[in-house]
């Protein structure tokens, strides 16, 4: 796959491939071709003298990750200066921002992970709340400007960015991102989704707790969330992976499966039958009674979830919900 973010608001640098070589070079025996394993760091009860203590604080979480060789690891809204004793003008947490970002680019190139990495960003002269996508070899690879920007913050003059937020390909499938506020509009989500994001990271400030089940839930997309409180990793269903909590405050580590998919239940509960019988545990299949949805998981590594549609013609709630919305607009009109 081609780096870059696939529309406006992004800085992208180059075509080369986002970590594909690293990746596949240090995958485990006996993993999923989609299996991506996640960290993500809570800053719950953390504090710091100064920037650069806060950032080799987050560093040591991000090292206990490394026995797991995740995938990506995603950090808090503007860490490097949340939580930090030492006061410091807008101009002079986007001016340590910028040399601090040094130092996780090279974490990233050491354990080749990507790494989602907030933090306060100045062009011309306007300053944003951005999150920086950094890839495997540790390049900057792109950023994303948080949308919606909150009182405090428009106090600060911080800036809003895109409506049209960015999607980048990586070596694992496409990711998307929303920062905090971010949380409070469908657009920037349903944008992401519709330009085929997978994976959506969610730095923030506060945990969001059932809003952002629901975001996951609602674009069928893994959501991960890295905050000041609660972090934790919801799959498409909606559901809670794993999260930080009272024993595990700092730092949560899980995997997901990419290959998946949720089509509507009638009528293709037809097929059922003859799906099971075909593949067995190759494939692994949930049903939500109420909402008439099923979600369809391959267990196998020599079996795609796209093909398994083709082959009984099942269209996915996108393709469904799509082909409902042009027809309706075409006999509207």
């Amino acid at each position: 796959m081609s780096t870059a973010a696939l529309t406006a608001g992004v800085t992208a640098l180059g075509t080369t491939v986002l970590g594909q070589a690293s990746a596949e070079s240090s995958r485990p025996q006996g993993r999923l071709p989609r299996e991506v394993w996640i960290a993500s760091v809570s800053q719950t009860g953390m504090s710091a003298n100064t920037p650069q203590q806060m950032v080799q604080n987050v560093i040591a979480l991000m090292e206990k990750s490394t026995a797991y060789h995740p995938d990506v690891i995603c950090l808090p809204e503007v860490f490097m200066t949340n939580r930090v004793n030492q006061r410091l003008s807008l101009t002079e947490q986007v001016d340590v921002s910028s040399e601090l970002l040094k130092d996780i680019m090279a974490f990233a190139k050491t354990h080749q992970c990507y790494v989602i990495c907030p933090m306060m960003s100045r062009d011309d002269e306007r300053v944003y709340n951005i999150a920086v996508v950094i890839d495997r070899q540790g390049n900057r690879v792109g950023e994303y400007r948080k949308i919606y920007i909150p009182d405090e913050e428009l106090a600060q003059n911080i800036a809003p960015g895109p409506l049209l937020p960015p999607v980048f390909k990586t070596d694992f499938g496409v990711i998307g991102i929303q920062i905090c506020f971010d949380c409070n509009w469908n657009t920037g989500w349903e944008a992401l989704r519709k330009q085929g994001a997978e994976m959506i990271f969610w730095p923030s400030a506060y945990s969001g707790g059932k809003v952002i089940n629901t975001r996951a839930w609602l674009n069928r997309c893994v959501v991960v969330t890295s905050t000041w409180e609660i972090s934790k990793i919801c799959d498409i269903a909606g559901e809670t992976v794993a999260q930080t909590g009272n024993w595990d405050r700092n730092l949560v580590i899980a995997s997901v499966n990419l290959e998946k998919a949720i089509f509507p239940t009638w009528p293709n509960n037809r097929y059922f039958d003859q799906i099971r019988a075909k593949y067995g545990r190759k494939l692994n299949m949930i049903t939500y009674h109420e909402e008439q949805w099923t979600i369809i998981e391959s267990l196998s590594a020599d079996l795609r979830v796209a093909d398994v549609l083709k082959e009984f013609n099942i269209r996915t709630v996108e393709k469904w919900l799509h082909d409902a919305e042009v027809i309706g607009n075409e006999r509207r009109s």
